[in-house]
């Protein structure tokens, strides 16, 4: 892109309608009223002012959010790649000596390139590299997940950033009394100090996640050279043991206490979780809402991880009953993720499971025979919803399993010791125990929805 662009460059970077671009200059939102050319951070500012206005926010309130100085804070961060040549695919392509196709699907993939199609120096230089591990062996499908996989894990690493950053350190700064420019001008010397670490700690996380995948990849491939694992029919197979865990009654509890608490309680049980798969071999694949689902190297390393975390669980005060299922089996490793039939049995054990219950199919208790502190409980054979077939099912508690001195509140679904109990409540002849004076109060207001967790 030139260093100067007409109004009418500026439309065709942009996709704006020329009239559009006039208004907007005449308010200041872009440039100052009347300027005939611009610079390139002009590019940067009209996809700002369309996003604020596609969002809802009225022209008058943008403009005087630019007149504060605060749109020259995020100029910093975005005009950089907006200020380089744009070249076209066919260009960059011939630049990087790469098919134009795959280079037009690399594209699409992982977001490559600029918002209008372009591609600039950095760019080029990633397709470059991408070539390179085609000449390595890399096939093109491989190059595409691995390139999908860079950029959703980083895609949430830049999003964590930029949210951490709003809600605590601006949101700090704005009770501390600042707003306007010295508002502006103390989130501009935060994010000066911040932004430089950013690279530095991604760097940093990855050495020590690559440590771990080529002990494991080490294990992999001897494994297979011992004849210690079956033949691979398709790439990317692989045999793992699946654990996916939730909370019993999360819905409830986050109705009854709101967002923030039961936020709270997220926050302890993903610490909880983590630690525990950490100390078994195991490795958080995802976390959707209340459940997560972990992945492991063999069956007993996995139940002993569901074990482990059932009794921390437990431990914690105030806390909701858990429900895990435990599959082993061949799975495919696609994108950063496992996928295939025992991926979504151990999904659907999962869900079949009871407050406090392991589900665990034959194939586990197999393989965790010997696990030294664990019981199994013949459940006989069931269907699981969205399976074909029954299985046959066992549930996987700990051997020397305490009596559980636990009571239920019915409205949140929260587990309570006796000394945790705020309020109670004698209903039928039946006593009642509350978490907090809020649910007490919710369940005399409406008993009868709340029949069932009583029943």
């Amino acid at each position: 892109m030139s260093d100067a662009l007409s109004i009418v460059d500026l439309a065709r970077r942009t996709g704006e309608p020329v009239d559009l671009l006039r208004e907007w200059r005449e308010l200041g939102l872009i440039s100052a009223p009347g300027q005939e050319r611009f610079g390139p951070e002009a590019v940067e500012r009209t996809r700002l002012v369309r996003l604020f206005v596609h969002r809802g926010i009225g022209l008058e309130t943008i403009a005087a959010w630019v007149r504060s100085g605060r749109m020259e804070r995020y100029l910093e961060l975005l005009v950089p790649r907006t200020s380089e040549a744009g070249h076209s695919i066919a260009e960059a392509a011939t630049m990087a000596g790469l098919d134009p196709a795959l280079v037009e699907r690399m594209a699409r993939a992982a977001s490559l390139g600029a918002a209008d199609g372009t591609f600039a120096a950095e760019d080029v230089a990633i397709l470059r590299g991408l070539k390179t591990s085609l000449e390595a062996g890399f096939p093109e499908d491989a190059l595409e997940q691995f390139a999908r996989v860079y950029s959703d894990a980083l895609g949430r690493v830049a999003e964590s950033e930029a949210h951490l950053f709003h809600f605590y350190v601006r949101h700090r700064l704005q009770a501390q009394g600042l707003s306007g420019p010295a508002l502006s001008e103390a989130m501009n010397a935060a994010g000066r100090l911040m932004t430089p670490l950013a690279e530095p700690a991604i760097l940093y996380f990855h050495r020590r996640a690559l440590e771990r995948a080529m002990r494991e990849e080490a294990v992999m491939e001897l494994a297979e050279e011992a004849g210690l694992r079956g033949q691979v029919e398709v790439p990317g197979q692989l045999t793992a043991a699946i654990v996916f865990v939730d909370l019993s009654s999360f819905t409830p509890l986050a109705e009854a206490m709101g967002d923030v608490k039961a936020a709270e309680v997220l926050e302890r049980f993903s610490r909880l979780v983590r630690d525990a798969a950490g100390r078994s071999d195991g490795r958080v694949v995802k976390q959707i809402g209340d459940a997560f689902m972990l992945v492991f190297p063999d069956a007993r390393s996995a139940l002993a991880c569901a074990l482990d975390i059932e009794r921390r669980a437990m431990a914690e005060p105030q806390f909701p009953a858990l429900r895990s299922g435990v599959h082993s089996g061949p799975v495919l490793y696609r994108e950063g993720d496992y996928v295939g039939t025992n991926v979504n049995l151990a999904s659907r054990l999962a869900a079949e499971a009871e407050r406090h219950q392991i589900l665990a199919t034959g194939t586990v208790r197999r393989e965790a025979s010997g696990l030294p502190g664990v019981e199994f409980i013949g459940l006989g054979r069931r269907r699981l919803k969205g399976m074909i077939g029954e299985l046959e099912l066992f549930a996987a508690h700990p051997a020397e399993e305490a009596a559980r001195e636990r009571v239920v509140d019915p409205v949140c679904g929260m587990e309570l010791r006796p000394a945790e109990v705020a309020a109670r409540l004698v209903l039928e002849g039946k006593e009642l125990a509350f978490c907090s004076q809020e649910c007490l109060r919710r369940f005399v207001a409406a008993p009868d929805l709340y029949r069932a967790a009583r029943a």
